[in-house]
C-alpha cells in the first residue's frame, strides 16, 4: 500500500511516544458504527483485519481514522416534506406556514434517516517517530484536519506541527522552471499549473505537455507563477509538489517495485509495502525540504 497525497506535519525527532501509548490514547476514541438516527460518526479504526488501533513496523506506525456519514440529500427530505405538505393542506384548506414547514422538514429527516444510504470512508496516518514526520493520506487540507483535531484530541500536549520550510513553494518552484533546472536528485515532468497574482487569477495548465523553456518564461515575465509542479525524486516515486507544500498524485516507480522481497501471504506483503514506503518518502520528504531553503525555525 502506498498514500497517493501528502498532508505533511512535523514532530520532534526523535519523538518518544511508543505504539503502547498512542493505542492505549486512541481507544477511548474508537470507532463504532454508527446509530441508524446518526449522520455522521467517526473514530480509529484498526490498520488491519483483527489488529490493534496502531499498526507498527520497523518502528513506523499507521493509524486510520473511520468515518460513516448518511447521505440524505436536501432534494430527497424537500420532495418528501412537500408531498406531506399538499397532505396538509387537503386535510386543513390552507397550506403549512414557513414555521410549520421547517418542522416538517426536520420530522422527515429524522424519518428518513434510518434507512439513508450510509457511506465509509477511511483516512490513512503515518507517523515516523524517528525522523519526526507525522503525514497524512488526503487529498484535502479539511480531510487532515478532522485526523489531527481527532489525534490532538486523543493525545495530550502532542507537539505536532505543519511543516514550515525557509522559501515560498510557488517562488522556488517558478525560478526552477525559470531556470529550466530541477534541484540535485529531482526532475521536472510535463505537469504544472501557472497562475496570475493579481485580480484575474489568469491560470495556464500543462498535463502530460512538453514544458517549452520559452513559452514557460514568457508566462512568467507576464506575471504568472507556478502553484503546482509534477517531479519526479532520483528516478524512484513521481509526485506533484503543490503551493501549500501538500505533495499529491505519488507514484512508485518501476526501479522501487523491481526491488520488491518476495512474500507468501497479504499480511507480508502489506508490512514489505509498510517498510518500502516509508523509507522511501522519508528520504524524499527530506529532500523536497531541502530543495525549498530547509525547515523554517520558530
Amino acid at each position: 500500500m502506498w498514500f497517493k497525497n501528502l498532508q505533511i506535519y512535523r514532530l520532534p525527532a526523535p519523538w518518544n511516544y511508543t505504539p503502547e501509548q498512542l493505542e492505549k490514547a486512541l481507544e477511548p476514541q474508537s470507532f463504532v458504527p454508527s446509530e441508524s438516527n446518526e449522520l455522521l460518526r467517526q473514530g480509529w479504526d484498526a490498520p488491519r483485519p483483527n489488529g490493534g488501533l496502531v499498526h507498527t513496523v520497523n518502528k513506523q506506525m499507521l493509524i486510520m481514522l473511520g468515518t460513516e456519514k448518511k447521505l440524505l440529500p436536501a432534494s430527497v427530505i424537500n420532495q418528501v416534506a412537500k408531498a406531506k405538505a399538499a397532505e396538509l393542506e387537503e386535510q386543513q384548506g390552507f397550506p403549512p406556514g414557513k414555521k410549520a414547514m421547517k418542522d416538517l422538514k426536520e420530522r422527515v429527516a429524522d424519518e428518513l434517516l434510518p434507512r439513508a444510504f450510509t457511506l465509509r470512508s477511511n483516512v490513512w496516518t503515518w507517523i515516523d517517530p524517528v525522523n519526526g514526520w507525522l503525514v497524512v493520506d488526503a487529498a484535502s487540507p479539511a480531510k487532515a484536519d478532522d485526523v489531527v483535531k481527532l489525534l490532538l484530541k486523543a493525545v495530550d500536549k502532542m507537539p505536532l506541527e505543519s511543516l514550515r520550510v525557509q522559501k515560498s513553494p510557488v517562488a522556488v518552484m517558478t525560478g526552477w522552471l525559470e531556470a529550466d533546472e530541477a534541484p540535485y536528485g529531482f526532475t521536472i515532468d510535463q505537469d504544472t499549473e501557472l497562475r496570475a497574482t493579481g485580480e484575474s487569477r489568469a491560470a495556464v495548465r500543462y498535463v502530460k505537455h512538453t514544458l517549452e523553456p520559452d513559452d514557460i518564461r514568457r508566462h512568467i515575465a507576464a506575471g504568472k507563477q507556478c502553484t503546482r509542479l509534477a517531479m519526479t525524486w532520483n528516478d524512484r516515486i513521481s509526485f506533484v509538489l503543490t503551493e501549500s507544500l501538500a505533495i499529491k498524485g505519488v507514484k512508485p516507480l518501476d526501479v522501487i517495485k523491481e526491488g520488491e522481497s518476495p512474500t507468501y501471504n497479504d499480511e507480508e506483503r502489506f508490512d514489505n509495502d509498510v517498510v518500502l514506503m516509508t523509507g522511501e518518502l522519508a528520504k524524499m520528504l527530506a529532500d523536497v525540504v531541502d530543495a525549498l531553503g530547509g525547515e523554517a525555525k520558530a
